[in-house]
C-alpha cells in the first residue's frame, strides 16, 4: 500500500489532507465531490481523522490509477496476456518439443498461486485481542445510512467440504465494538459457504483483509468462476504470488502483506441481524434486511497501516473505474471460453454495472445476436444484466452517440427487442419480486435477409421532424418536458418527463402520442418522473435503467399502417403501490444532507486539495422524495 501511495503521489494522482476531518459524513462528501470530477479526480489520503490510521479513498477511481495499481499502461495488456497464455496451454501438441515449450508457461502459472508461509506476516505486527473496532476509521458515508460501514474489504471464507478459498467484497456494518453484519447476497460464493456450514452445524471462520497491494482489493471484486481463488488472480496481476499466513484466532489464512486483518466467525445457527440501509453503487439506497452476524475475535495490522475505503452512490464514482478494468480484463476469457464472436464490450457508468451492457460481435448468420444474448445471460455475473444491446463489430461501442444512431437505423422494436425472465441483482429495486424479474435484449446488428421486416425498408429523415412542444404540453398537461434534441442528430429517441397520476398512465399516454405528427416516426419513447432533467441524458439513462423491469415496463406499439415504424415505450418512472400495484418498498436516491454540504463548503480551503468543487448532491436535490431511505 505504501509503495502504491508513493507511485500515485509521483504521478500527481494523490492529494493529502492534513487537517482534522470527521469519519462521519465529512470524508464521504469530500470524496463524492472529487470522484465525480472528469476522469475521476484524485486519490485522497486523510491523514488526520481522529484515529491512528490514515484513510485512503478514491485510490482506484480513474483509469490511470487503476493502471498504476495493476502495473500496466493499458488494460488490454492483461487481456492479451490471458489470451496468449490460454492459447499456448490449449493448442495441439505434436511432439515432445512442443510439450517442453510449455514448461515455462506452467512455471509461470505456478508462480501466481498463493503460498502459505510459516510465522507471522507484516499484517500481524500489531495484535489487538481486546477488540474495539472503533480504533479503525470506519466511515458513515450518507446521513440516511444505517450506521458506519467497512466498504473496501476482502472477505475471506473457505468451503468446509473442499477447503477452496473465496475472496469477496461484502460490506460490513459495525454494530458493536466486536460485532458487524456480513452483507453477502444469496448468489455470492460467501453465502454458499455459509449455507454449507449451516448444514454441518459448524461455526464458520472468516477473515477480512484491508489494504495491501491494490491487486488484492481489485481481485475481491472480480467476477471469477466459483472455486477459482481470487488471490491467484492477484498473483497473476502483480506477477508475484500472494503470501498467506495463518490467522491468530481462526483456522483460516490471511494475506501476509495486508494492512489490517479482522478475524472472526459466523454462527449459522444464530439469529440474523437487521442490517442497512446503505447508499449503494446503484445511486439508490439498498434497504435494510436480515444478514448474518460477524463476531470479531482479533484485529491485527501493520505498524504503519493505511485504512482503505470507498464511497459509492450516484454514478460515476470509484466503482465505475473498477468496472471498466473488469470489462477490459475479462473480455479475453469471454471470447476464448464462451463467445468467440465477441469483438468488444462496454458497461456504461449510467448502467451501474448490471443494468446496461453493450457488446459488438463478428456477425456471420441470422439470429446470432439473440444467441449472444442467451449465452451472456447464462454466464456468471452477467446473469444479473437487465438490458443488453448487440452491435456489429465495426461499431465503436464506447461512442454512445454513434450507438444511438445505429440503434435507430438497425432496430425495429417489434422484431428486434426480446424479453426473457431470470435472476436480477439483489440491489435491483424495480422488480416486482425480490431478485427475480425480466431482461431486455436489443438486436442492433445489421440484418440478414431472413431477419428483415418491411419496416426496415423505410428511410426516415428524423432531422426534418419539427415537434410542436408547446402545443403538445398544452394538449397533454401532465407532460412537463420533452427532449427532442436527438432527433436533429438522426437519433430516434424522445425523453419525456411527466407527472404520473393514474393507472396505465404511461402506456395510454404513449398510445396517444405516437399518433401525433412527427412522434409517429420516432421508435423509442422514454418516460421518467418530473423533475428528472431529460436534457441530461446521463442522468435520465441512470434513472430509467434503474427504475424498469423490462417485461413489465416496456410496451411495443405496432403501427396500423405499413409506412410507419413500431415504437418501444419505456416506463422509467417510480413504481407506486396506489397506481402501479407495486408491493415492495421503493428506495430514495443517495445524496448528502444540507448540514454536511454546508460544512464541507465552509472548510474547503482548509483541505488544500485545489479549486472549490460544489457538492454533486445539489444537482439531485429536487429528486429527493423522503427524509429516510424509503420513499414514503
Amino acid at each position: 500500500m505504501e509503495t502504491f501511495i508513493n507511485k500515485l503521489e509521483q504521478a500527481g494522482e494523490l492529494k493529502r489532507i492534513k487537517v482534522l476531518v470527521n469519519t462521519e459524513l465529512e470524508i464521504a462528501e469530500i470524496a463524492d465531490r472529487m470522484s465525480k470530477q472528469k476522469g475521476g479526480g484524485k486519490a485522497l489520503l486523510f491523514e488526520n481523522n481522529g484515529t491512528d490510521f490514515p484513510v485512503l479513498i478514491n485510490a482506484l477511481g480513474s483509469e490511470k490509477r487503476m493502471q498504476i495499481a495493476l502495473n500496466v499502461n493499458n488494460f488490454n495488456e492483461i487481456a492479451q496476456e490471458i489470451e496468449s497464455l490460454f492459447k499456448t496451454m490449449t493448442s495441439p501438441k505434436k511432439g515432445l518439443l512442443d510439450k517442453l515449450r510449455m514448461l515455462p508457461e506452467l512455471a509461470s502459472i505456478s508462480s501466481y498461486m498463493p503460498k502459505t508461509i510459516s510465522g507471522k506476516g507484516k499484517s500481524q505486527e500489531v495484535v489487538h485481542k481486546n477488540i474495539d473496532l472503533s480504533i479503525l476509521p470506519v466511515l458513515k458515508t450518507w446521513n440516511r445510512d444505517g450506521g458506519k460501514f467497512i466498504t473496501f474489504p476482502q472477505v475471506i471464507t473457505k468451503d468446509p467440504i473442499t477447503d477452496i478459498r473465496n475472496v469477496g467484497m461484502y460490506r460490513l456494518q459495525v454494530f458493536e465494538k466486536n460485532l458487524t453484519g456480513m452483507h453477502w447476497h444469496k448468489h455470492k460464493v460467501g453465502a454458499r459457504h455459509y449455507n454449507e456450514y449451516k448444514k454441518l452445524g459448524k461455526l464458520m471462520p472468516v477473515a477480512v483483509a484491508l489494504g495491501g497491494h491494490p491487486s488484492l482489493t481489485y481481485s475481491a471484486t472480480a467476477p471469477l468462476p466459483d472455486n477459482i481463488d481470487e488471490y491467484m488472480l492477484a498473483g497473476f496481476l502483480r506477477k508475484q504470488k500472494v503470501k498467506m499466513v495463518k490467522a491468530i484466532t481462526q483456522n483460516i489464512e490471511v494475506p501476509a502483506d495486508a494492512d489490517i486483518i479482522i478475524e472472526g466467525y459466523i454462527d449459522p445457527k444464530e439469529e440474523l441481524i437487521w442490517e442497512g440501509p446503505f447508499g449503494d453503487h446503484t445511486g439508490f439506497f439498498s434497504l435494510a434486511d436480515w444478514y448474518p452476524k460477524f463476531h470479531v475475535t482479533c484485529v491485527t495490522h501493520k505498524k504503519n497501516a493505511i485504512y482503505p475505503a470507498t464511497v459509492v452512490g450516484i454514478p460515476p464514482m470509484e466503482d465505475a473505474y473498477i468496472a471498466r478494468a473488469t470489462e477490459r480484463i475479462f473480455l479475453a476469457p469471454i471470447k476464448l471460453v464462451i463467445l468467440p464472436e465477441i469483438s468488444d464490450m462496454n458497461i456504461p457508468d449510467a448502467g451501474v454495472a448490471h443494468n446496461l451492457t453493450l457488446v459488438s460481435i463478428e456477425k456471420s448468420y441470422s439470429g446470432q445476436a439473440q444467441k449472444v444474448m442467451s449465452s451472456l445471460w447464462g454466464a456468471g455475473a452477467m446473469m444479473f444484466n437487465k438490458m443488453l444491446a448487440v452491435f456489429n463489430s465495426d461499431v465503436q461501442i464506447a461512442d454512445y452517440e454513434q450507438l444511438a444512431k445505429v440503434v435507430s437505423q438497425n432496430t425495429e422494436p417489434k422484431d428486434d427487442v426480446v424479453f426473457i425472465k431470470g435472476p436480477l441483482d439483489i440491489l435491483d429495486h424495480s422488480s416486482s419480486k425480490f431478485a427475480f424479474g425480466s431482461k431486455m435484449g436489443i438486436d442492433a446488428t445489421e440484418k440478414y435477409e431472413e431477419e428483415k421486416s418491411y419496416h426496415e425498408k423505410l428511410k426516415i429523415n428524423l432531422k426534418n421532424i419539427e415537434l410542436d412542444i408547446i402545443n403538445l404540453k398544452q394538449k397533454y398537461p401532465e407532460i412537463k418536458e420533452i427532449n427532442d434534441e436527438l432527433l436533429r442528430k438522426d437519433i430516434s429517441f424522445l425523453f419525456i418527463s411527466f407527472e404520473k397520476n393514474k393507472k396505465h398512465h404511461v402506456e395510454n399516454l404513449a398510445k396517444q402520442l405516437v399518433k401525433e405528427q412527427g412522434i409517429n416516426k420516432v421508435k423509442f419513447l422514454i418516460f421518467v418522473d418530473y423533475p428528472v432533467d431529460v436534457f441530461d441524458i446521463e442522468q435520465t439513462t441512470w434513472i430509467f435503467a434503474g427504475n424498469i423491469e423490462p417485461m413489465r415496463d416496456c410496451t411495443i406499439i405496432i403501427p396500423e399502417n405499413e409506412n410507419e415504424v413500431s415504437h418501444l415505450i419505456i416506463d422509467g418512472t417510480r413504481k407506486r403501490a396506489d397506481i402501479d400495484n407495486f408491493k415492495r418498498d421503493w428506495p430514495d436516491i443517495v445524496t448528502s444532507d444540507e448540514d454536511t454540504i454546508n460544512l464541507v463548503d465552509k472548510k474547503w480551503n482548509e483541505y488544500g486539495i485545489g479549486e472549490f468543487i460544489p457538492s454533486p448532491s445539489v444537482k439531485y436535490k429536487s429528486l429527493i422524495m423522503s427524509k429516510t431511505a424509503i420513499v414514503e
